[in-house]
């Protein structure tokens, strides 16, 4: 489903580029190469940022699963996790505040796996937020940081959550 995001993009940012190159080539007659040439290259450069975003997000979601998949002994937790309302930051960058209430009579740590994703169900993003000595009883805040500026309307979800 990513991929099609992905994909979409890709094309949309290639369309943008080739109309562009078009309507200078019919303006600019002693400009070098077609505007055929010109849309070619514009579909190439995005697909190409299209598969490296692609695999931007690949390592992240490996990187959040090899991170998760690494506590031993602990449990599951999403129903302890609440997330915030998102904001954006430097760089496009979203933050979402993290709100982690520990059930247990004693002090916790917790792995939260943060998917960002567009209004359609794209993951566009995923981060791993640690947030440690969450007292027995208690809460503790942290904030979900994108890995990357992230353009539109983006939602969050607690992917998975551990605590140990």
């Amino acid at each position: 489903m990513a991929r099609h995001g992905m994909r979409d993009m890709a094309r949309g940012a290639a369309i943008v580029v080739a109309a562009a190159a078009v309507l200078s080539g019919c303006s600019d007659r002693g400009a070098s190469g077609t505007a055929s040439q010109a849309a070619s290259a514009a579909t190439e450069a995005a697909s190409a940022a299209a598969s490296e975003a692609g695999a931007a997000l690949a390592s992240a979601s490996a990187e959040a699963g090899r991170k998760l998949d690494q506590i031993k002994g602990g449990a599951h937790a999403k129903a302890d996790v609440k997330l915030g309302a998102i904001a954006d930051e430097s760089g496009g960058r979203k933050a979402a505040p993290v709100a982690v209430t520990n059930p247990t009579s004693e002090s916790r740590t917790y792995a939260v796996q943060v998917n960002f994703k567009d209004t359609k169900g794209n993951l566009l993003d995923t981060v791993v937020v640690t947030v440690s000595d969450v007292p027995g009883g208690g809460s503790k805040n942290a904030t979900a940081l994108s890995n990357r500026g992230l353009s539109g309307d983006v939602v969050t979800s607690v992917a998975r959550a551990v605590r140990y």
